[in-house]
């Protein structure tokens, strides 16, 4: 495991880390901000029930009719 020389880094007990490229950076915020949409999505959808605050089988409204037979 040679350095090489491949420009700039931080070296640390004889591993050297590089400094991330702009696309990396880019993609990462990228991908966390679809991430927490999503988190943030699910939460608005099933928050109750994670919370205990409903049950998963009364339903979400979507034209619920009851035992109208």
């Amino acid at each position: 495991m040679g350095g090489g020389g491949h420009g700039a880094g931080t070296t640390f007990k004889g591993v050297t880390i590089h400094p991330p490229k702009r696309w990396h950076t880019v993609t990462g915020k990228g991908l966390c901000a679809v991430m927490w949409f999503w988190v943030l999505y699910r939460a608005k959808q099933d928050g109750p029930v994670v919370l205990g605050w409903r049950h998963p089988w009364e339903g979400h409204g979507h034209g619920d009719h009851g035992n109208e037979h």
